[in-house]
């Protein structure tokens, strides 16, 4: 079963499915070393990982284990990063959130809003009970993120990642369906779901 790519819309952004003209900027952000500091694997070191990241958007739709979208600023299309989901369950009703941000939007509050409104339509469009996300613990703004969104920490995950040599923590965070704040169905009255 084949999992949709929504465009969503908030005050501020447009998440929508994925384009082959976004491969220039996903090496920009995948290839920042600053933005990749706490991530689980290495900047990119070639373009070429821009038409992977591409066609791995593609097989998570098509296997319906996932959905990632590209966020935009809608005054002016541009490019601030990507939040998705992954590892969707829907026997379980369960996924986990991932998202990724150019440094240029941070403390702008994009991270929170793009994943409020994903988080929303899944809750709703995917009748999730569950989402799961993880964050380095040394990442505490992506922490901060989650927190804002209303996930609670459950755990640590301890030396469960080495990139280039550095062995890291993570943190496991939950957030249930019944805890998501302000969960209402859509209506035609507020941004949400538009394609």
């Amino acid at each position: 079963m084949s999992l949709p790519s929504p465009t969503l819309l908030t005050a501020r952004l447009r998440l929508r499915p994925f384009a082959g003209t976004d491969a220039g900027d996903l090496w920009g952000l995948h290839s920042d070393a600053h933005v990749l500091r706490y991530w689980d694997s290495p900047p990119w070191t070639g373009p070429e990982r821009a038409e992977r990241f591409l066609a791995t958007c593609r097989t998570l739709a098509a296997e319906g284990t996932g959905t990632r979208l590209a966020v935009e600023r809608l005054s002016d299309g541009v490019f601030l990063g990507w939040c998705g989901l992954s590892r969707w369950h829907p026997e379980y009703r369960s996924a986990a959130l991932g998202f990724c941000f150019t440094q240029a939007s941070w403390g702008h509050g994009h991270a929170t809003e793009a994943a409020r409104e994903l988080l929303r339509w899944a809750y709703t469009s995917l009748d999730l009970n569950r989402v799961q996300a993880e964050a380095d613990t040394r990442n505490l703004a992506c922490a901060r993120v989650l927190e804002k969104l209303g996930f609670v920490r459950e755990g640590t995950l301890r030396e469960d990642c080495v990139v280039a040599g550095v062995v890291s923590d993570s943190w496991v965070f939950g957030l249930l369906r019944s805890e998501f704040p302000g969960l209402v169905e859509p209506d035609a009255g507020r941004p949400g779901q538009i394609a």
